[in-house]
């Protein structure tokens, strides 16, 4: 039912709903609830954590067995100079360590000696490992645990432009609520200026008033009109940009004409606004920040790791298949192995490679610990300007219903002639204007909750 009234209030001309009501009113609530379903933004947000998990995927990738086979003939002059076939299965591991089994089985007139098997073919199962470099730290376990963090950080990043995108929408929402309520009370100042112009201009003709009080009336009036419409100006821009972020399905919607926000000073933000409850550090520009170092960090070791010699060991145990049972051939003094060893002498690219490292990660630890400090600036300036703003809507109330008193005393002046036209056009000029600066100043504090809010990371939950 929330979802069919939401739709009416975007969509469709419903004249029942006309019929009982002046205007429709889209909810702060049911505002989000679009954007969050339907907005692009809101669905691109959630395309992170989906490529996130390709990147899991790829990473684990590397882990994935490989099956080989290699067939190589050689026949010339009516004979066959060699026939090899050889096949391998390799399980990689996260240590630098690899299980290889395989089978081979070659024969020829020419066949080097060392490759010869018999007519039945040779099976081996043994392993490859690297002992120095590659052993606890190489590019699949480095790839695995980067992927990992990748995860958080994509969270991190959809988190942001979550925050971003409500963070903006929400200020939207509150200018489009602001321009309303000044239009109502630009629409009361235009009937209040109406309203005496036309007893002035009775007066008048009564011989009551003087033709010169008369034109004041009339002037005042026409500036009320200037204001209201000016305003409206502002009303359409504002409800234009609320229609950008409301979406249904793939399509952009427009309200309908008599759709209004909630009234200005309806709560907005369910939570709790306090500064003892806060923690910007588990704000999503900190976490990002975070999860970048630590990238640069996995990163940096598998660099490190590169300083050392690399030593490989190959070990296979070999087993004919000249009978059936293949266990039977088995002999420890059946097998092939082998040793590679290398190092760079001067080891100039690997140290260069390790300095950039340093430097990328000094330079994010340095923008972190700046974004640190930013935001917890930002958050405690925001919470002492909300209180600020708490005492000066105090105030302002006061005004608005002592000029009222004011208004209304002058005009019973007017009525027995002890006032002019003038003295109650200042009167209505400031009781206006005071409710005009109390809807400014009633904006300004949702604007800095939603500060404090978007940078104790309590905007989103």
């Amino acid at each position: 039912m929330a979802i069919v009234l939401f739709l009416s209030i975007l969509l469709f001309n419903n004249a029942e709903l006309s019929a009982k009501s002046d205007s429709l009113t889209l909810t702060y609530k049911q505002y989000l609830e679009n954007i969050f379903r339907y907005h692009p933004i809101a669905q691109k947000a959630g395309l992170k954590m989906k490529l996130a998990q390709t990147e899991i995927l790829n990473a684990k990738g590397n882990l994935d067995p490989i099956i080989t086979a290699d067939w190589n003939e050689k026949n010339f002059d009516d004979k066959l100079y060699y026939r090899q076939y050889q096949t391998k299965l390799i399980f990689p591991t996260r240590l630098g360590i690899e299980v290889v089994g395989g089978y081979e089985n070659t024969t020829g007139v020419f066949l080097n000696p060392e490759n010869k098997t018999d007519e039945f073919g040779l099976w081996h199962l043994g392993f490859e490992a690297n002992i120095l470099q590659g052993l606890l730290v190489n590019e699949r376990s480095t790839a695995i645990k980067q992927a990992q963090v990748f995860q958080k950080l994509a969270k991190a990043e959809q988190e942001i432009i979550l925050n971003d995108l409500i963070y903006d929408a929400t200020i939207v929402y509150l200018v489009w609520q602001q321009y309303v309520s000044a239009q109502a009370i630009l629409k009361e100042n235009e009937s209040i200026a109406n309203t005496y112009f036309n007893n002035t201009k009775q007066s008048f003709f009564g011989g009551e008033k003087t033709a010169i009080d008369t034109l004041e009336a009339f002037i005042a009036h026409q500036d009320a009109i200037v204001l209201r419409q000016k305003n409206e100006l502002g009303l359409i821009k504002a409800k234009q940009q609320v229609e950008n972020y409301l979406w249904y399905d793939t399509m952009p919607v427009n309200l309908q004409y008599n759709t209004i926000p909630a009234h200005y000073q309806d709560q907005l933000f369910d939570t709790y606004v306090d500064i003892d409850n806060a923690n910007f550090s588990s704000h999503p520009l900190i976490l990002s920040s975070v999860s970048k170092l630590n990238i640069l960090e996995i990163e940096q070791r598998l660099k490190r790791e590169k300083l050392k010699p690399k030593l490989k060991i190959k070990y296979n145990p070999l087993v004919g298949s000249a009978s059936d049972n293949i266990v039977n051939n088995f002999s420890i003094n059946n097998y092939k192995w082998g040793i590679n060893f290398s190092i760079p002498l001067l080891l100039r690219s690997e140290r260069a490679n390790i300095q950039k490292a340093n430097i990328k990660i000094q330079e994010t630890q340095l923008a972190l610990t700046n974004k640190q400090n930013e935001l917890k600036n930002k958050m405690q300036s925001s919470w002492e300007q909300q209180l600020v703003l708490q005492k000066q809507l105090n105030l302002l109330q006061n005004n608005v219903k002592s000029y009222k008193t004011l208004l209304e005393g002058e005009n019973e002046k007017f009525n027995y002639g002890e006032s002019s036209v003038f003295l109650l056009n200042k009167r209505q000029e400031k009781y206006i204007h005071g409710q005009l600066k109390l809807i400014d100043t009633y904006m300004l504090r949702q604007v800095e909750i939603l500060n404090f809010l978007y940078f104790s990371n309590q905007l989103v939950r």
